[in-house]
């Protein structure tokens, strides 16, 4: 009877007694992002499910990452399939508004621009030792995408998806504290102070139909690779634009992207596992992600400032750190330092033109790096 209760004691005890300080230390990362999520208020919607997803993964003898476990499952289904991130995009699709980039197409001009710092970080990347399909998805971290970021890291450097998800969707909430300061440093004062006039012509119903369509030829014609993201972002605002499926705008933009997300938090927190976590890379991943996005700011910035001159003052450079793909948060951002600069201006939709063309611009620079690496024989 004695031995009996002993085993029974040393059977409940088991999970303490597995339990080795990485996974501790990986616990406290995901409590971490939990309480960013829920105290802070920083992009709770996956911050949470991505911790919580952490915490669990990382209990000793639960076997969820094993080849039967439930997050494994998930992970396999919706992660390495791509299908998660690809669903990802019909919902932004559906809520996202082309009508300021169309009524000022120039301004598409700096999502272009927001997306050079993903080259240079490829690049640097590069010279710290990753492998080239590694380096594709540190940079990628640049575009200050999520989906793009996990599509493209999932397809071509799994191993990395833990870190390189978690910096995307960490920097792209901390947007409103690391973009201001890049923007303060590459601009006067006078040039904040520019007030930039609103067009008065509306969006025909017509164009913003045809838009669509439009680009996911162009672009998915230039990079085939990029197809899958290009061509669901676009699906979800053909059905935005054309009015007549009520029914499947609804699902895009509430209930398909609210159980993607859940289980792509969840999932992606499933890669978090203390023996893949901990090493230098982790920490380079991090660091290079951080490089991406302040280079992507001042890229952007940096060209909002060539088309200031170039207009003679009609263009507010702050604009152009909007060309990043953290919609809406970076037109916020602009917005929000041309008012501290001047009460009268109003840069609002001309920094969601420029952050809606980071969308299209992000997704493209994508798909442009998965066509060449095809070219190069490595996709």
């Amino acid at each position: 009877m004695s031995e009996l209760l002993l085993n029974s004691f040393s059977f409940l005890l088991s999970g303490f007694v597995a339990l080795t300080w990485q996974q501790v230390v990986m616990m406290a990362v995901g409590c971490l992002l939990l309480w960013l999520g829920i105290a802070k208020g920083y992009e709770p919607l996956l911050l949470l499910p991505i911790g919580f997803g952490a915490v669990l993964v990382n209990l000793p003898l639960t076997g969820l990452m094993e080849q039967e476990g439930l997050l494994r499952f998930f992970y396999d289904w919706g992660v390495l399939t791509e299908v998660f991130p690809c669903l990802i995009f019909v919902g932004i699709g559906a809520m996202t508004d082309f009508g300021p980039l169309l009524q000022r197409p120039s301004i598409l001009l700096l999502g272009a621009a927001g997306q050079f710092g993903i080259f240079l970080t490829l690049a640097l990347a590069l010279a710290l030792g990753f492998t080239q399909l590694e380096a594709v998805a540190v940079g990628v971290i640049g575009a200050c995408d999520g989906p793009t970021a996990i599509y493209v890291t999932s397809k071509y450097a799994p191993q990395l998806l833990g870190p390189v998800s978690v910096a995307a969707y960490s920097y792209m909430s901390l947007v409103p504290l690391l973009q201001p300061p890049v923007m303060r440093a590459l601009t006067t004062k006078r040039e904040r102070e520019i007030a930039m006039r609103g067009s008065k012509e509306s969006v025909s119903r017509p164009v913003r139909v045809v838009f669509p369509v439009l680009v996911t030829i162009i672009t998915c014609l230039i990079a085939p690779k990029g197809a899958p993201l290009m061509g669901m972002i676009m699906l979800g605002n053909l059905m935005r634009e054309s009015g007549v499926v009520g029914r499947l705008l609804g699902a895009a933009e509430n209930e398909i992207p609210n159980v993607i997300t859940l289980l792509l938090g969840i999932s992606i927190g499933a890669t978090m596992q203390a023996e893949q976590f901990l090493r230098w890379a982790t920490l380079l991943v991090l660091m290079l992600g951080l490089v991406a996005i302040v280079l992507d700011t001042a890229a952007g910035v940096l060209f909002g400032k060539l088309m200031c001159l170039l207009t003679k003052g009609a263009v507010n450079p702050l604009i152009g750190a909007a060309g990043i793909s953290a919609y809406p948060m970076a037109a916020r951002v602009a917005q929000t330092e041309g008012r501290k600069y001047n009460k009268r201006n109003y840069l609002l939709m001309h920094a969601m033109g420029a952050n809606t063309g980071g969308q299209i611009g992000s997704v493209m620079a994508a798909g442009i790096m998965l066509s060449i690496l095809q070219g190069l024989g490595l996709g």
